[in-house]
């Protein structure tokens, strides 16, 4: 099933989730990551996170492969050579450290379409996470792929790439996610807006 893409300006994106209780039924959780990932790359997205989908739960999916094979600009990425890329699901994820010196990159997210930013992160991350068997892991990430990570994890604690911008650029920003909110906007996918149902 592929769900609609809720946008910005529903309570959802600025809520914590919640983590997925131990008893949370495995073949519905096999099924909504596989919806998950079904509307991921329905969209052309490279991470979707729960709440993104109306779901205020701790569960995420990625698979950074498209951005390890181009930059912003579309120029092959050299910096990486040898970073594998991850495609998997992350359920009640903790980052445990993030060190390293922050580098700028813009990032764009389905909810927000038509908004780019550069936002500067951590390029190495140690993520404390179960995998969808629910079987627990701690592992370091790097590169792009800590980047889209990060991105995701923020989405689980109520924060968007847009909170990461200056004072200024929020201001510039302001018209267009207003009308975003309201629904004036245009998608490659179908939305949901915040007391508007889905387009």
């Amino acid at each position: 099933m592929i769900y609609p893409i809720v946008a910005y300006g529903d309570p959802v994106l600025k809520t914590p989730a919640k983590d997925l209780p131990a008893d949370f039924p495995a073949a519905e959780l096999q099924q909504l990551v596989q919806d998950m990932f079904d509307t991921m790359y329905h969209a052309h997205g490279v991470g979707l996170a729960a709440p993104q989908i109306g779901k205020s739960l701790r569960l995420f999916v990625i698979d950074s492969e498209p951005m390890l094979d181009e930059d912003e600009d579309g120029n092959p990425l050299v910096e990486e050579p040898t970073a594998a890329p991850v495609k998997q699901a992350f359920i009640n994820p903790r980052i445990i450290s993030e060190t390293g010196e922050e580098w700028g990159f813009e990032e764009g997210c389905l909810s927000i379409p038509g908004v780019r930013e550069t936002v500067y992160r951590c390029p190495i991350i140690v993520l404390r996470y179960e995998d969808e068997n629910r079987q627990p892991h701690e592992k370091t990430f790097s590169g792009m792929t800590a980047r889209v990570i990060q991105h995701e994890y923020d989405h689980l604690e109520g924060v968007l790439f847009t909170d990461h911008v200056s004072g200024l650029k929020k201001q510039l920003l302001k018209g267009k996610l207003s009308r975003i909110s309201k629904g004036d906007v245009k998608a490659e996918y179908r939305m949901k807006f915040a007391g508007q149902g889905r387009r």
